[in-house]
């Protein structure tokens, strides 16, 4: 029977197998994970105090509070102790989705290159959509990525201009799902190239990897800018390949779970 106005969930999705019946915290966090979601609540705003949600879902305090560790545990809410604490919303984002993601890939101890596979299905076809839906700001903030790689003077200050420029490619795309895989990804692949790069410095395996890695940065933007999208995602596939081989051939990290600090 319904409860509160709200169906019961069959958890099985099976016709005659038991009904697990939500607990109250489930139906109080899932009416507020609604709210967040639809945008009824927005980043920074204070929830009601805790007698106004209490006398509003009829719930007790411990009730009230073990949904907060709900939200809380999804980083939906924020809850501050003492004297004008209270809950305070956090929007969902991009990097805890991908956070968790990483997580779930670790704990199955995922390879490196099962990583780097994905990455070269998902980003050329990103870098094609940016070359047919570009504007004049997008090739701004692309030459703007481009000074920044060039003026890094260190090894691992190139490797963060690097992981930024290939990053802004996906995001300047303008598809949000691509942009949440992607992040995904990349939360696993920047330290990586981080830990190959720092290690294989002064090098000229090192300083090869570096010239040809600006030469095909420079290369995508013109492409970009004169909207070939063949010619943009066959360069990014090209440049992906040669960066898996550069990454992967090293006496390094193989498994996602050996980059956990």
């Amino acid at each position: 029977m319904p409860q509160n106005g709200r169906p019961l969930r069959n958890v099985s999705g099976s016709v005659g197998q038991p009904v697990r019946v939500p607990k109250m915290a489930e139906l109080v966090a899932s009416d507020l994970r609604g709210r967040i979601i639809k945008g009824e609540l927005s980043e920074g705003d204070a929830l009601p105090s805790e007698p106004a949600l209490m006398q509003q879902f009829g719930v007790s305090r411990p009730t009230l509070r073990e949904a907060f560790r709900v939200l809380e545990s999804e980083s939906l809410i924020e809850v501050r102790r003492g004297a004008g604490g209270g809950g305070r919303v956090r929007a969902p984002s991009l990097e805890v989705a991908a956070r968790y993601a990483g997580m779930v890939l670790q704990h199955r101890g995922t390879t490196l290159r099962d990583v780097w596979e994905a990455r070269l299905v998902l980003e050329p076809p990103t870098a094609a959509m940016l070359a047919r839906r570009r504007t004049k700001a997008d090739l701004a903030k692309l030459e703007e990525a481009l000074a920044d790689h060039g003026a890094a003077d260190d090894p691992a200050a190139r490797v963060e201009a690097h992981s930024a420029f290939h990053d802004l490619v996906v995001q300047l795309a303008g598809n949000d799902t691509l942009a949440l895989l992607n992040a995904m990804l990349a939360d696993i692949v920047h330290p990586a190239n981080r830990t190959r790069v720092v290690a294989d410095q002064g090098t000229e395996t090192h300083d090869r990897a570096y010239r040809q890695t600006m030469k095909s940065h420079r290369l995508l933007v013109d492409h970009i800018a004169a909207r070939d999208a063949a010619k943009a995602e066959d360069l990014w596939r090209r440049h992906l390949s040669a960066g898996s081989a550069y990454l992967l051939e090293a006496d390094g990290p193989t498994s996602v779970l050996n980059l956990l600090p």
